[in-house]
């Protein structure tokens, strides 16, 4: 591979990041209908409060500069801390949908001798479909940044995400970075990063199937580099070092035969001239059963198994983190992760390994500001997916570590609390937005089921919704004449269906469902008056249909096959589906119990199509059509219209109307004029304008959208990894 295969240059334009973050607008007032012009609308956009709910995979505190440190995640885009606020501040907001691929942080650096110049390696997954990886770096602590577009794919999102860091600022040469693959070996750049080409002297050839480099570390002035397969078992030779950036070697002694795992995590003490590395048999965070600790004496090549607890029989795991206290000898901190039997836990070591606590044994774990990482139960667990922890080198006893959902950290070693505000990492799924009622907001979301947002400048006091618990939603319906109705679906162990008649606050598992629900379950519509439910199916299974509450289901063989249910707002005999595969829209005229087909002939072939009913009015139908554009229906689906002025629409809602106005706002994630972006119309679709800005455009923004129906502009939009985003004119 040449230099220039890897060296697509470009400069980011307008990619600034504003270091102060943004007030939540009030909900209080209203707006002013704006005059329908071309020019975008100024609006303010922060996050609704869950905090974190994804996997915080990596955080790097500067050697140099008290406060500073960066964080990365799998999918949520990379962070910096602002000490002075105590929050964390986005730095990939800008990523557009092009870019979605960019909001997949592999790895981060730091440069100890230039605070601040900060680099990102960035790329969310491997597979074809998903584009190459790309190389970020800043001279002003994230707020700019300057973009190499790489040739080679990196995986934040895969198997592996735990491991690293990957990405390394040579301490000989602060010109110098390197970066490992997961397939195409060791990069080098001479040259901070404009070009990169495939480092000579490396000698494990790149796999096809396995994990390539799991990291990279400075010990002194040596370089080493991990590397392991993806299948479980490790390499020949793990551990690689280089003294001079051109020659690399095996380090002598490593751990071989059954204590040969692959290298997770290392850090270097410099006090005792020492190198821990965290070993796992599987790249992790699923499926360890086995590893191990060493520690490697640089100066004499010894090596000693410094493991705090051997894993084995029903207590099966690997090890993840690993930090060093830089201000005391000795002081280690290492992490199990996949400990399901008796917990994950974060062993510290202040004599080199001797002797090792279990720092979850004392631990006090407040997640009062947070309360859904209580997972519905009586009190917190000290987490899962630990993979990777980091002590503060200005204060020996503020630790932090990355769990599956949060970012939890100490300033005592016994007192545990989330360090996440500002980190907002939500894949979310489903929106609404009540006419009346406390809540502005409830929300359905991957990971962490269905949320009901009392308010939105802090986390929902009720936490998650239980009765049961889900995982992740896959349904989220209110009956829109009956809004204190709600129902939801989700993938849960102790059902998979649920309904309130309090709005969303309190919940009634069904009393019944299909045999099926569990392995397949789908979204879920309420109809106008809540007296019936759709509930729809993957895997081929068929719609079901009930009359009270779910307690009995029934098959509805006419309803087209993993279509999504959507209610009439006003006449509660109306439903109607949209069939992706054959563009033709169904609809019901007998409360959902059959289905027959109007228009036909309309966009097909895009199962993201969605189908929308406007609120207040009978048979108004919006159907947005991914790049096939946009749609409308004013006969119940008997015939469609196409809006002219959209290029495409992913997906699209309406919110109360502007001052003066008899019809709703209408918001949608669309491209018009060739700017993809959130738009608003105020004259049933007729104009548009952008809303958002290229500050604002969070990756992949194309689930769900829907605009406040008491409060005129207000609109929330789902992200992937972004969570909720709450944008008010300005």
């Amino acid at each position: 591979m040449h230099a220039s295969d890897l060296s697509r240059r470009t400069v980011l334009a307008g990619t600034a990041v504003t270091a102060a973050s943004v007030a939540l607008p009030s909900l209080q007032g209203r707006s002013t209908a704006a005059e329908n012009t071309a020019a975008p609308l100024p609006y303010t956009w922060r996050n609704a409060v869950i905090g974190g709910t994804g996997f915080v995979t990596g955080v790097v505190f500067h050697p140099a500069v008290q406060g500073l440190a960066y964080a990365r995640t799998d999918m949520g885009g990379a962070y910096r801390w602002d000490d002075a606020a105590a929050r964390w501040i986005p730095l990939l907001d800008w990523a557009s949908q092009a870019d979605q691929n960019l909001l997949g942080v592999e790895s981060v650096a730091i440069d100890p001798a230039h605070p601040d110049r900060v680099y990102l390696a960035l790329g969310t997954y491997t597979q074809s479909w998903a584009g190459n990886g790309t190389f970020l770096r800043s001279d002003d602590r994230g707020a700019t940044w300057t973009r190499t577009d790489l040739t080679v794919k990196l995986g934040s999102n895969e198997d592996g995400r735990g491991t690293g860091e990957r990405l390394l600022v040579d301490p000989r040469d602060s010109d110098t970075l390197w970066l490992g693959t997961r397939h195409d070996g060791l990069l080098k750049s001479t040259d901070r990063g404009a070009t990169w080409a495939r480092a000579t002297g490396f000698p494990p050839a790149p796999s096809a199937t396995g994990q390539g480099v799991t990291l990279l570390v400075a010990a002194g002035r040596d370089l080493y580099a991990g590397w392991g397969d993806g299948d479980g078992t490790a390499a020949a030779v793990t551990l690689y070092r280089t003294s001079d950036g051109a020659t690399w070697n095996a380090v002598p002694g490593q751990p071989a035969g059954a204590a040969a795992k692959i290298p997770m995590r290392a850090a270097y003490d410099a006090r005792a001239m020492e190198l821990y590395v965290t070993y796992a048999n599987a790249p992790g965070p699923n499926g360890q059963s086995d590893g191990s600790v060493h520690k490697l004496a640089v100066t004499t090549g010894t090596w000693t198994d410094v493991s705090p607890v051997t894993p084995g029989g029903a207590d099966g795991f690997g090890y993840g983190g690993a930090a060093v206290d830089p201000q005391h000898t000795g002081t280690v901190v290492v992490t199990t992760n996949n400990r399901w039997s008796s917990g994950d836990t974060l062993f510290r070591t202040t004599d080199g390994g001797r002797t090792w606590t279990s720092l979850k044994d004392t631990a006090a774990i407040d997640v009062s500001e947070y309360p859904y990482l209580k997972w519905g139960k009586d009190a917190p667990t000290f987490g899962w997916w630990i993979q990777m922890v980091a002590v503060d080198p200005f204060d020996s006893q503020h630790l932090v570590y990355g769990t599956g959902a949060t970012l939890y950290g100490t300033r005592d070693l016994k007192n545990w609390a989330p360090q996440i505000r500002g980190l907002e990492e939500t894949a979310v799924l489903f929106l609404i937005s009540p006419p009346d009622g406390q809540a502005h907001l409830l929300s359905g979301s991957r990971d962490i089921g269905t949320l009901y947002h009392d308010q939105l400048t802090a986390s929902p006091s009720g936490g998650l919704a239980t009765n049961p618990v889900f995982t992740t939603a896959t349904g989220l319906s209110q009956a829109p004449a009956k809004p204190s109705y709600v129902v939801r679906t989700g993938e849960g162990d102790q059902g998979n269906g649920a309904y309130s008649n309090d709005g969303g606050q309190t919940w009634q598992p069904f009393a019944a469902q299909p045999s099926f629900a569990k392995e397949a379950t789908g979204p879920i519509a309420a109809n106008a008056d809540g007296g019936v439910l759709l509930w729809s199916f993957t895997q081929g299974h068929p719609t079901q249909r009930s009359t009270d509450n779910g307690a009995t289901w029934t098959e509805v063989a006419s309803f087209p096959a993993a279509a999504r249910p959507v209610a009439d707002p006003v006449d509660p005999r109306l439903l109607y589906a949209y069939d992706t595969g054959a563009g033709t829209l169904f609809a019901s005229t007998d409360a959902g119990a059959t289905f027959t087909a109007h228009a036909t002939g309309l966009p097909s072939g895009d199962t993201t199509t969605k189908l929308a009913a406007a609120p207040g009015r009978s048979g108004d139908l919006w159907l947005s059509a991914g790049t096939q554009g946009l749609y409308r229906s004013t006969d119940g689906g008997r015939t469609f219209a196409k809006l002219a002025g959209c290029e495409a629409s992913y997906t699209l809602g309406f919110g109360a109307a502007p001052d003066g106005s008899g019809y709703p706002s209408v918001y949608q994630v669309a491209t018009v004029d060739g700017v993809t972006g959130v738009h608003r119309s105020d004259d049933t679709g007729q104009t548009w304008r952008r809303v958002n800005d290229d500050q604002h455009q969070w990756g992949w923004i194309g689930e769900c959208v829907t605009g406040d129906p008491r409060v005129p502009g207000v609109v929330y939009l789902a992200t992937n990894g972004r969570g909720i985003q709450v944008g008010q004119p300005a």
